[in-house]
């Protein structure tokens, strides 16, 4: 599942703002900032749109305990 820090990560590694993952994923904004802080408890089809606007973008998000490439957390998927 993904985490509030893979989100913060995430947008990291894109140079994004949280703006910008709201406009990648469909949200408004105002629910990428309180999944961030903690504030609310996200719905499967949230965290689905997070994550596809993720993958849509080459990021690849790590399960707990998956440690392949490095380690857990996230990673920029083969450009290739």
């Amino acid at each position: 599942m993904l985490t509030a820090a893979q989100m913060r990560a995430g947008r990291g590694l894109l140079g994004w703002s949280q703006r910008d993952l709201a406009s990648h994923s469909g949200l408004p904004l105002s629910t990428i900032k309180n999944i961030e802080r903690g504030a609310s408890d996200p719905r499967a089809s949230t965290l689905a749109a997070i994550e596809k606007a993720f993958i849509d973008a080459k990021i690849i998000l790590l399960e707990p305990g998956d440690v392949r490439d490095g380690g857990q957390g996230v990673r920029f998927a083969d450009k290739s």
